[in-house]
């Protein structure tokens, strides 16, 4: 994870370093070479995104910059998008994610929960079926739409189990257990709150240098104020990816969407969300030297 990067550029071995030494761990040995189990854990796989992503940013952002109009990110990745915007800084950001990582991992711990990604649409909303499945097992709620067919749910095992058996019965082509450590974005991480909003609040952050579209809201962040506040309502709020995007789209239609960090999720996201996108994804040396290519 971000190895190829590192090996050819200085820029990003600096930035992996430097996320390094805020955090006073090996992170990048772990993104480089694993273990897989350990990288994946919450606290470990939140500050690795972050670095990453914030590797190709410094790679990429003084000639990305200029034709920048906003940003988004996916749940974890909004820090990293206000990281990109100059809200926050790196070691700072870095920090943060860490915090909320283990903040996130502990609630996982101590209120278990689970996840589940319902594909295919339904006769029934998703809100509909997740308060009937509360009512009859458990706490459970929308937590992740990301397309009109993809929505992932959030709560209490059995609420979220009941959930399934319900979006079945209402058409969904699947409904899948996700492997994750907690139930995120739901009121089961109601306990994690109050240490993020402490590590938000003393964290410095500045208004954005562009907008940053909100998770919470799908609308445009412009002040570090109103950042603060959406970053830690996105805890326990759905992420509201799918109207996001949408709304980016109606305001900047010819815009070229770049994904940058590990990976490909939210580019293989985007033309189910806009007809005729225009999408790069971006995480290796290779997009990189691409990238800056097409910037040129």
């Amino acid at each position: 994870m971000g190895k190829d990067l590192a090996a050819a550029f200085p820029v990003a071995r600096a930035v992996f370093g430097e996320i390094d030494a805020a955090l006073g761990a090996d992170l990048s040995r772990l993104c480089f070479d694993g273990p897989a189990e350990e990288l994946t854990a919450t606290k470990n796989a939140q500050p690795a995104l972050f670095a990453h992503s914030a590797a190709v940013w410094a790679l990429v952002g003084q000639a990305a910059k200029p034709h920048v109009r906003a940003a988004a990110g996916h749940s974890l990745g909004e820090f990293t998008a206000y990281h990109a915007a100059d809200s926050v800084g790196l070691a700072g950001g870095a920090r943060l994610v860490r915090k909320r990582g283990e903040l996130m991992f502990d609630t996982g711990n101590t209120r278990p929960g689970a996840m589940a990604a319902i594909l295919g649409t339904t006769t029934a909303p998703i809100e509909q079926i997740c308060e009937r499945a509360s009512g009859e097992a458990g706490t459970v709620v929308p937590a992740n739409f990301n397309t009109d067919e993809q929505v992932v749910i959030s709560g209490e095992v059995r609420g979220v189990e009941r959930a399934m058996e319900l979006a079945k019965e209402s058409g969904a082509k699947r409904a899948l257990r996700l492997p994750v450590s907690g139930a995120f974005h739901s009121p089961l991480m109601e306990p994690a709150v109050v240490g993020l909003t402490n590590v938000v609040a003393t964290s410095a952050f500045t208004d954005p240098a562009f907008p940053v579209y909100s998770n919470v809201t799908a609308k445009p962040c412009t002040t570090a104020v109103e950042a603060k506040d959406m970053l830690v309502k996105q805890l326990t709020s759905p992420v509201r990816w799918s109207t996001e995007i949408r709304n980016i789209a109606a305001r900047f239609p010819e815009a070229l969407y770049v994904e940058m960090g590990p990976g490909s999720v939210l580019t293989g996201l985007m033309g189910r969300l806009v007809k005729g996108v225009r999408t790069f994804a971006c995480g290796t040396a290779t997009e990189v030297e691409k990238l800056l290519g097409m910037l040129a």
